[in-house]
């Protein structure tokens, strides 16, 4: 009777978000962003024929948007778990939400473009659009249907094998490590977007603040010396190969477009799998032209 009460003050006071503890929100996000990183990674692999980083730290295998997106959507779906067509709708409104939140902060914070949806039609600013729309949809579905219980079973397990002080102990020292790793990649993009923007004399929103801060690290040599021991171009391009940035014309500019000599991926295959089923679908249509030619 004791011990049933001490577990149940001991949950009493643990911190709750819509009924899930901080300890468990966050063994959520380190989780969905090592698994968002290897999604991320296949997808690269069928779309683009490269492996590629697609992780958005400077240290660390995570792609955070999952992380995040998977928090959000984990706390926000109870309210329309009721069957699948309503998790569709929730999921389709929640992860659009997170996706365009995500990506108007990383502008601001990061001062670059993560993904660009301006030539997808039915878009918002180019942020997010339908067809993403729809993938979220469908991905809650399998998320709180299927994914979910299982990484919850996981972390179950791993809970019924180290004491809860070590799993903390661990969960805080990857908190830090997570903050430490934001800072210094919001300071090493900063730095990568200002020496592109300078250097490539690209016309962009706060231009001669730009040039000013670029002067100000010319002038740094230890600041020098630091960006050419860890925050090097071929460091910057190898770990973000996707960065763009938008000029005050509307043009799309890729940073691996100013840095050719950069191979920005660690493997590329000789064929892509979108490539072979565009070759297949190409052939199967000149086949039935020619058919409908012969009759």
């Amino acid at each position: 009777m004791g011990e049933a009460l001490n577990i149940k003050n001991s949950e009493e006071k643990k911190i709750k978000i819509l009924g899930y503890s901080i300890w468990r929100l966050i063994a959520y996000f380190l989780i969905y962003s090592v698994i968002g990183l290897g999604l991320e990674t296949v997808f690269g692999i069928i779309t683009k024929g490269v492996v590629e980083s697609r992780q958005n730290f400077l240290y660390g295998p995570f792609c955070s948007i999952y992380g995040v997106g998977a928090i959000v959507m984990i706390l926000f779906l109870k309210f329309f778990n009721k069957n699948n067509n309503t998790l569709f709708i929730g999921g389709c409104i929640i992860g659009s939400l997170t996706e365009y939140i995500i990506s108007y902060l990383g502008e601001i914070f990061f001062n670059i473009v993560w993904w660009d949806y301006s030539n997808i039609p039915v878009n918002v600013n180019g942020r997010i659009c339908v067809l993403y729309s729809i993938f979220w949809g469908l991905l809650a579905i399998y998320l709180i249907s299927y994914v979910n219980p299982k990484i919850d079973k996981l972390i179950n397990f791993i809970k019924g094998k180290f004491s809860e002080k070590t799993l903390k102990i661990v969960i805080v020292l990857f908190v830090i490590f997570l903050i430490f790793n934001f800072f210094i990649s919001s300071f090493a993009l900063k730095l990568f977007y200002i020496r592109i923007i300078h250097e490539n004399d690209l016309k962009v929103e706060n231009r001669e603040e730009i040039d000013m801060q670029y002067e100000d690290i010319e002038n740094n040599e230890i600041l020098k010396k630091i960006i050419e021991i860890f925050f090097n171009d071929k460091r910057m391009i190898q770990t973000y190969p996707n960065l763009k940035v938008i000029d005050l014309d509307g043009r799309v500019w890729y940073f691996t477009e100013f840095l050719p000599d950069i191979q920005p991926y660690f493997y590329k295959f000789n064929i892509t799998i979108k490539n072979e089923i565009e070759s297949i679908f190409k052939f199967k249509t000149e086949n039935e032209k020619n058919v409908v030619n012969e009759i």
